[in-house]
């Protein structure tokens, strides 16, 4: 049974039609009844491409407002809201069930919690709901990982300011800060958003006053010195079956795959802290996005771990860098009628078959009003420039930044040269995409 958008036939919406769609031009990969039929929750156009070039069966379940572009492009699609989980909750996962769908894969943070709900209700495993909790509350993840033996630093929970205002005080007294010395930071963050939404870094006890009633509660961190990075790992039977790492140029900014030689030169110690993480959270298949520091003393420290696709577009870098599509990779890997030969079959080496590094920069206007967007000549002649996804502005005046801000738009790079690229991208902070 193919399911399709609700919204009425008598509709015109042959406005939404995107002709590049396997759907559309009719060239779309046929279906294998034998292998997994997949749910793909919440929205990315890339990822519908990917399965469109796939050979499972596959449904998007995303809100009201992608139902015309699902009928206009021959989408299989189901309509449903991620507010909150409520008393309706169980219906995305009986209906699901009841097309015989194997699995539901989670493409952005909010749909976490939900994959894990109904993947429970479709695998009979009442603890993936649990399990998916887990990755959502970054409170109960630290606790988690240190059950582990998983190092991480200081943290508590804040409901309110003082919370705070005693945390920061806590750790430089443990840290045996004297009068006249400058404080320690701290790290705050929410509770359950993705990447650097709601991070803010509090240098001085006066700057907990910018933090909104409304952001609270929050998650507290001591701050950690090191070389901070991304890993991004495929595991099919609780086995890594790719291990990609990222790295950071400045965080919140840029990235790029594979990393240098000299963040490559931890992989070995990178890999044994993904495997004491899967046994640690009992993960079986799946993609996870752990976050981790190098100290300078070689001690590694677990920031975070997502379960769902990362930002910065980093499984895009991940094609562009290996040749193949990372979000084929993750429907592989959640498929359980996938098999150990098809998986093993299905990814390069790491680092040795990348055909060069992909990275991107996110960018920030530096201005506080600005009228146009002017691509700098310095980043559209260099040899490594291959695209842009930023926009003119909507309006003259930038709004201010809370926390780490939202970047404006990507910018991309591809060469041969891994030192190259990290200058690159880290020049890119220096000039004015909006002037």
């Amino acid at each position: 049974m193919s399911i399709a958008s609700e919204t009425p036939a008598s509709k015109d919406v042959s406005s939404w039609t995107d002709p590049t769609l396997d759907s559309v031009r009719g060239t779309e990969t046929p279906k294998d009844p034998n292998k997994g039929y997949i749910a793909l929750l919440g929205w990315s156009v890339n990822a519908i491409k990917a399965a469109q070039k796939f050979d499972r069966r596959y449904v998007v379940v995303a809100p009201d407002w992608a139902a015309d572009f699902c009928e206009a492009n021959k989408i299989p699609y189901i309509q449903w809201d991620f507010v909150r989980l409520n008393d309706r909750s169980m219906e995305i996962a009986e209906r699901l069930k009841a097309e015989g769908v194997d699995v539901a894969i989670p493409l952005f943070e909010e749909t976490v919690e939900w994959s894990g709900a109904i993947n429970s209700v479709l695998m009979d495993n009442p603890r993936m709901y649990g399990q998916s909790i887990l990755f959502r509350d970054k409170a109960l993840m630290k606790r988690r990982a240190q059950l582990g033996g998983i190092r991480v630093g200081i943290f508590e929970e804040a409901h309110e300011k003082e919370d705070i205002v005693r945390f920061m005080k806590r750790v430089n007294q443990t840290l045996l800060k004297l009068d006249g010395d400058p404080d320690d930071p701290i790290h705050v963050k929410a509770f359950d958003k993705a990447g650097c939404l709601g991070h803010r870094m509090i240098r001085k006890i006066d700057e907990i006053d910018s933090i909104p009633a409304e952001e609270y509660p929050l998650l507290m961190e001591s701050h950690l010195d090191g070389w901070e990075f991304a890993v991004e790992a495929w595991i099919h039977d609780g086995e890594i079956k790719f291990l990609n790492i990222s790295e950071y140029v400045t965080l919140g900014y840029s990235v790029f795959v594979p990393a240098t030689r000299e963040l490559e030169s931890w992989r070995d110690a990178i890999t044994k802290q993904i495997k004491k993480l899967i046994k640690t959270f009992d993960i079986q298949f799946g993609l996870i996005h752990p976050e981790y520091f190098v100290a300078a003393d070689g001690e590694m420290y677990f920031g975070e771990v997502a379960y769902r696709p990362p930002g910065f577009k980093a499984f895009e870098l991940i094609e562009r860098a290996y040749g193949f599509s990372a979000y084929q990779a993750s429907m592989l890997v959640f498929d359980p009628k996938s098999t150990k030969e098809e998986v093993d079959a299905f990814f390069p080496r790491e680092v040795v078959d990348a055909k060069g590094y992909a990275g991107c920069f996110g960018v920030y206007p530096r201005r506080r009003v600005v009228s146009k967007l002017e691509m700098p000549k310095e980043t559209i002649e260099h040899p490594y420039f291959e695209s842009h996804e930023l926009v003119a502005p909507a309006e003259e005046t930038v709004p201010d930044r809370s926390a780490f801000g939202t970047h404006w738009g990507l910018v991309f790079f591809f060469g041969d040269d891994p030192i190259r690229m990290r200058d690159l991208l880290k020049a890119q902070e220096d000039l004015d995409f909006y002037v």
